[in-house]
């Protein structure tokens, strides 16, 4: 092991050493001396986290297979040894050479959850570099972010140089042409950035300025650069079957929240649940050959030995392939001992066949995410599923030899009454019974019902982007009746504070002006906001007051139509005119065909592939 950034007795007193030192098996080292371009690619978030997002493990192996660049890993430090860093003045480093992130051409973020913004903020601190872009050297790395959360770049407008809005095998790798010739030619920082506004997918705030009115909303979002694109749109990657996929990834030294392989199945989904973020902006479906997840699977396993393969994409239980394919899959795992985790289900798709073949390996609880405790509440969301199939679906389950059934729910829901919330107590109810009439007769230790509820948080980029979120006080209120209503021991009853979920509402749509808030919140002592024992509202509170900025206009007010919404300059392919009618379905409680059933004409096919050209 080479030379480590932080001594042994510094990594003697911290949690988790091996969170720093790097080395593992399957990471890759380069001699610095034959590279262009060093990219230090950064979870904002502790290491097993980090390590579980597949995301981050095949841009890692991507850019590694340029010759040219040099991709590194980079994780926040955890409260004990941020504090230990800021007191030894150890700059933030990078796992593979240990070096100084400072050092690097690129400082590269995934935003996965607006919670690790107060993160990215640290890290940048940590790292040595000036927080704001605009107070940002010549010698000073490019801060560029992507993922889920950039489609709404502007609460870190004020921090980062780029966003790259899309699939980064789509793209990135012109922006690293761009930027080798750039260095050779000794260009400036400035002027590199004007060279990526002839790349698709690139979004530069300094180039634009947004103008407010005396309401607060935004009048006018502009660019202040004659090459600067009034839309920004997003690249995909339209052959997933041809498309890069690494042959193996990172092994940790440590247990990481998902210590498992997993197979990217397809992207995007067909469903168009009204909630979901993540349903329109990976629009649209693009699925891999049977053939090629086999092949993919065996690699990963043959070159990790791990004793898990987990299938993930958005809803893994609609790929068009999945009776064939899964089936194959179980013989190459029993082969190797190998178990395979099954997401959450659509129980009007649930496969008994597959339950019971499954069960062979190892068994375990099941999961569903019915949403809403009503059909009614279920058609407003669009989530295509009704009461009898939740039934007959556990029926099965218990048929099957199931005991143990895990339920998700949204609390919340736009048009939401006290009817739904009964609803989910009716439902559970009704599951119980149902295992009993099963087993009738039959010796059996009982059945296990656990509900869980998360808090709905309005996203941008969905039909329900203009509909207030409900306040904290409303968000406990409907928890605490749900738990009362909760009488029968066979089920139990999961929630959280809520105050998380209604700051999470307020920075998801939040502006510019957000970014001073996060600011703040960082400067008051904000960091880890998404764990619960770090989460302090009072830092975020403070932070508030000082900036004279109030969240409930973020958060709790219903928007116009007419209004600018902070993201309307990125273009997801998905148009504005469909998410308006699909919140008109909504408020009628009227459903939307799938995209197999039916062409919707949402505005995906315009990106020439995916599911809008199947057959």
């Amino acid at each position: 092991m080479g030379n480590l950034k932080v001594k042994d007795e510094i990594l003697l007193q911290v949690e988790k050493p091996a969170r720093y030192i790097g080395n593992e098996i399957n990471s890759i080292k380069k001699d610095i001396n034959n590279i262009d371009i060093r990219f230090a690619f950064c979870f904002p978030d502790v290491y097993e986290v980090g390590m579980s997002y597949l995301g981050m493990q095949i841009l890692y192996y991507f850019l590694n297979n340029r010759k040219d660049t040099y991709c590194e890993r980079v994780f926040a430090p955890w409260i004990d040894m941020e504090k230990k860093m800021r007191e030894e003045k150890i700059p933030l480093f990078a796992l593979e050479s240990q070096d100084d992130v400072k050092k690097f051409d690129f400082l590269g973020f995934t935003l996965q959850y607006e919670m690790c913004y107060t993160n990215i903020i640290n890290i940048i601190d940590l790292a040595g570099i000036p927080i704001r872009n605009e107070d940002r050297g010549e010698n000073d790395p490019i801060i560029c972010a992507g993922g889920p959360c950039s489609y709404n770049p502007e609460p870190l407008a004020p921090f980062v140089d780029f966003f790259y809005i899309g699939e980064g095998e789509a793209s990135l790798g012109k922006v690293l042409d761009i930027y080798k010739e750039h260095k050779k030619q000794g260009g400036t920082r400035r002027e590199f950035l004007e060279k990526l506004l002839d790349v698709e997918g690139i979004y530069v705030p300094c180039f634009y300025d947004v103008n407010y009115k005396e309401d607060g909303t935004i009048e006018s979002f502009v660019p202040n650069h004659k090459k600067a694109k009034p839309v920004i749109r997003k690249q995909i990657v339209k052959d997933l079957e041809n498309t890069f996929y690494p042959s193996k990834v990172i092994i940790p030294w440590i247990q990481t929240v998902h210590d498992r392989a997993s197979l990217e199945v397809f992207r995007g989904c067909i469903r168009g649940c009204r909630f979901c973020s993540a349903g329109m902006i990976y629009r649209p479906v693009r699925e891999k050959s049977k053939e090629t997840l086999l092949k993919q699977a065996k690699m990963i396993l043959e070159n990790t030995g791990y004793e898990e393969i987990s299938l993930s994409s958005l809803s893994t239980s609609d790929y068009s392939q999945l009776e064939d394919f899964s089936n194959q899959l179980l013989d190459v795992c029993r082969e190797g001992k190998v178990n395979i985790s099954l997401p959450s289900l659509r129980i009007d798709k649930f496969s008994l066949d597959l339950m019971s073949k499954v069960q062979e390996i190892r068994k375990s609880s099941l999961t569903f995410a019915p949403e809403a405790g009503t059909q009614r509440l279920r058609d407003v969301i669009n989530k295509g599923i009704t009461e009898e199939n939740i039934l007959k679906g556990c029926k099965m389950a218990f048929e099957g030899g199931w005991d143990r059934v895990k339920l998700y729910f949204m609390i919340g829901l736009p048009t939401e009454t006290t009817k739904d919330l009964d609803g989910i107590v009716d439902l559970a109810n009704d599951i119980v019974n149902i295992f009993y009439n099963v087993k009738k007769n039959k010796k059996n230790r009982g059945v296990k019902v656990v509900i869980g509820s998360s808090c709905f948080v309005p996203k941008p980029f969905t039909p329900f982007q203009w509909e207030p979120q409900d306040t904290y006080k409303d968000f406990m209120d409907k928890q605490y009746y749900i738990k009362k209503k909760i009488k029968r021991k066979q089920i139990q009853y999961n929630y959280h504070d809520a105050m998380v979920s209604s700051l999470e509402g307020m920075i998801s749509r939040g502006d510019r002006r957000v970014g001073e808030v996060i600011y703040c919140a960082w400067k008051n002592g904000a960091r880890f906001d998404g764990w619960s024992e770090h989460f302090n509202m009072e830092y975020w509170e403070k932070a508030f007051k000082e900036t004279g900025i109030d969240p409930w206009f973020y958060a709790n007010r219903r928007r116009n139509y007419d209004e600018i919404l902070p993201w309307d300059h990125i273009d997801i392919g998905v148009k504005k005119s469909f998410l308006k009618q699909e919140h008109q379905k909504a408020l009628k409680a009227e459903i939307t065909f799938n995209c197999r059933q039916k062409c919707n004409n949402c505005g995906a096919k315009s990106f020439n592939g995916g599911i809008c050209y199947e057959g």
